[in-house]
């Protein structure tokens, strides 16, 4: 029986890097791009002999900005997955795309290539915000664009905010979330402006924090985010992410539940048969050695038993639903409460831990010290 499996494909290119942006991107040239997409095609069919164990259920193309890709370059890239893998009859394959780049003949191409979920950089409402932010695109461009995926018959589209950026205050940003929540939209991400180092963001504001709403005030869009998508319809399922009943992102749960997933492209990351690894970050290196994924692989690691549990922990505490006693003793054998007996009490006693029958997960205190709590979970 074949083991299920989701697909990560790496797109590296953008048109211009934003100013909170630490990801693996960069513009490209034409001849850049073209180069990538035939070394990602020769790395995909290079796994057919892999590829015979497992059944891809999620596929899940980000970046960068994949929708920079020409459709034929994107059309040409699906087509060496179904040829390399057996898709399940109802997968889940989202592509990432930036409002700039949306056009009428990808979304067709991408629709008929099976992609069903659109997840959308937004990142603000307002103009002036996108423009600080570094963001190609307007808001009226966001919304003729989701227009657009609506007639081309995509009915599950994501789109991401972030929140806690220079100037914001709550009342500012619930005018904001409340402007997106309206759009009708299944899936809504918001992430928390972090400073990475390397950052144009980072440069400007980490010596500036008065610039930045203060940690009270970014209390305070946390917890109204939450309350504002729910009279919208949405459930929060994980820190970060809201969704309308059903929709949740197949791909990322996979993520928070430790399930196999394999990554194609420059500098992305695998998680398959409790090995964790990641491709080589040297473009250089990639266009060489696409057609031998071994001789790229970076930081691999065989996660031990302790390791396992670790992640068991501080991923699927993540979710709102939190872990479940029983699948702990399933995939260890022990018992969870006393492999953890003090990390528990401690939440417990605090009120940053809640249970319900089987499961136990962060309460909404808990949350918003979310990365306090998860270290708890780890062994010294």
């Amino acid at each position: 029986m074949r083991k299920d499996l989701g697909l990560y494909i790496h797109i590296p290119f953008c048109i211009q890097k934003c100013g909170y942006c630490d990801f693996l991107s960069w513009k490209g040239t034409e001849e850049e791009r073209e180069a990538y997409v035939s070394a990602l095609i020769k790395e995909i069919r290079s796994y057919r002999e892999f590829a015979e164990g497992y059944k891809v259920s999620t596929v899940f193309v980000g970046g960068g900005s994949p929708s920079v890709l020409d459709p034929a370059q994107a059309e040409r890239i699906f087509d060496e997955v179904r040829g390399t893998f057996q898709i399940e009859k109802q997968p889940e394959i989202t592509i990432e795309a930036n409002p700039g780049t949306i056009t009428r003949e990808k979304l067709d191409v991408w629709k008929q290539c099976g992609v069903n979920r659109l997840s959308m950089g937004l990142q603000s409402t307002d103009n002036d915000n996108l423009k600080m932010l570094g963001r190609i695109h307007t808001w009226e461009e966001f919304l003729e664009g989701l227009s657009m995926a609506r007639e081309a018959s995509f009915d599950n589209i994501s789109a991401d905010l972030i929140s806690s950026i220079p100037g914001q205050t709550r009342e500012k940003w619930e005018k904001e979330l409340e402007t997106l929540a309206g759009q009708k939209l299944e899936h809504i991400s918001v992430y928390q402006l972090i400073l990475e180092e390397g950052t144009r963001f980072y440069e400007e504001y980490a010596g500036h924090p008065e610039l930045l709403p203060d940690e009270e005030e970014s209390r305070e869009i946390y917890l109204s985010t939450g309350k504002i998508l729910k009279e919208y319809g949405f459930e929060q399922y994980e820190i970060s992410n809201y969704a309308k009943p059903g929709r949740e992102s197949r791909h990322n749960l996979k993520y928070w539940e430790r399930a196999d997933y394999l990554g194609l492209g420059l500098g992305a990351s695998s998680m398959v048969r409790n090995i964790r690894m990641s491709n080589t970050r040297d473009i250089k290196k990639y266009l060489e050695r696409c057609e031998n994924p071994k001789t790229m692989r970076e930081n691999v690691e065989f996660l031990e038993e302790a390791r396992q549990m670790e992640e068991f922990m501080f991923l699927g505490l993540r979710k709102t639903r939190g872990v479940s006693r029983k699948e702990f003793r399933r995939n260890f054998g022990q018992d969870l409460d006393l492999v953890y007996e003090k990390a528990l009490y401690k939440g417990f006693e605090n009120g940053l831990l809640k249970e319900k029958k089987d499961r136990i997960f962060l309460s909404e205190e808990g949350i918003l010290v979310s990365n306090a709590v998860l270290s708890e979970f780890l062994f010294d």
